[in-house]
């Protein structure tokens, strides 16, 4: 007796080592690695220039055909257009490396490209460049809109007593004369600090105090624009 209950004993061990035959759990496969996107390389239209290339479609109105380089691992491309004279911006999406536009004749633009993969949130801008389209009948265009270099928008400066402005500006007919720059606390009641034909002004600030700035350009022709308000916050 003592012999056959040894005998079952041994044999329940081996069934349960054996675990009933069921296979083990598959190895969970490692998640898919997406590379980011690469910034696509601007072509057409050039920086700084007039477009004089398109099919004019009224008095007021022609196409322009943007044209960037593929960027690596890019899927898709989010083309960002904004009308500097009123600050709209327009975007097109794009499986290629061009896109058709249509834009408004004698008005200064600026555009970029993101480019987009699929599977990631990851993106990558372009730089940013700036045209004119051109327009009937114009011999002489107004400079483009002054943009901010320091301090940023948004920032807040360490300052004691004054700041450096400093703004940069383009025209594409390279005959920009001066900047009148206009300065306070109100953005609604801007005082002009006076008129520089450098690309930096300072003015006199308090600590605690947040400021707006912008830049009026003029041309040897007196044509002007005005730039964006800008504004920033002495410490």
């Amino acid at each position: 007796m003592k012999y056959k209950l040894s005998f079952l004993g041994l044999l329940s061990v081996m069934l349960l080592s054996c675990g009933g035959g069921s296979d083990p759990d598959p190895e969970p496969e490692p998640p898919m690695t997406v590379t980011p996107p690469s910034a696509a390389t601007l072509i057409f239209p050039d920086n700084n220039t007039e477009c004089n290339e398109g099919t004019i479609i009224n008095d007021t109105q022609s196409t322009v055909t943007f044209r960037w380089t593929d960027a690596q691992n890019a899927d898709n491309y989010e083309l960002n257009i904004r009308n500097l004279d009123n600050n709209n911006t327009a975007r097109t999406n794009a499986s290629t490396n061009s896109a058709e536009i249509i834009l408004l004749q004698g008005v200064p633009y600026e555009w970029y490209v993101i480019s987009l993969a699929d599977g990631t949130n990851e993106t990558a801008t372009s730089p940013t460049w700036r045209f004119y389209n051109q327009g009937p009948g114009v011999e002489n265009y107004a400079p483009f809109p002054a943009d901010v270099v320091s301090p940023e928008r948004g920032s807040t400066v360490t300052a004691s007593g004054t700041v450096s402005l400093v703004w940069a500006g383009s025209d594409v007919d390279n005959d920009l004369e001066d900047y009148e720059v206009l300065f306070g606390t109100d953005s609604s009641a801007l005082v002009s600090l006076g008129t520089t034909t450098d690309s930096t002004l300072d003015a006199t600030v308090v600590s605690g105090t947040v400021y707006y700035w912008r830049i009026v350009s003029r041309d040897s022709q007196g044509n002007t624009s005005q730039s964006e308000i800008f504004d920033f916050q002495v410490q």
